[in-house]
């Protein structure tokens, strides 16, 4: 079941510079996994210490944010379209 992965620009140097990628993962948690063995060094980008998601990166699936659905649990089927999302944080 192939995904397609959009990769944020700062994530880029870790696809070789690809803005989509694709993967075949079940759920969001998988795919991290897999993005990992395909890219090292997402994976680290992607979770924290603790194995959790990061707080700062937004991941949609169909423009569904994650947070909202199942989180990492949140199910994958073939053909959506998964978005990578550095949260950005400053001004006044």
């Amino acid at each position: 079941m192939a995904v397609n992965v959009l990769i944020p620009t700062p994530l880029r140097t870790l696809t070789g510079g690809q803005d989509t990628v694709s993967a075949d993962a079940p759920n969001i948690s998988a795919l991290v996994d897999a993005l990992e063995r395909e890219h090292p060094g997402m994976g680290g980008r992607l979770r924290g210490d603790d194995g959790s998601l990061r707080r700062f990166i937004n991941i949609y699936v169909n423009d569904e944010d994650i947070r909202f659905l199942q989180g990492a649990d949140t199910p994958l089927k073939d053909g959506d379209q998964v978005s990578i999302v550095p949260a950005i944080a400053g001004g006044r």
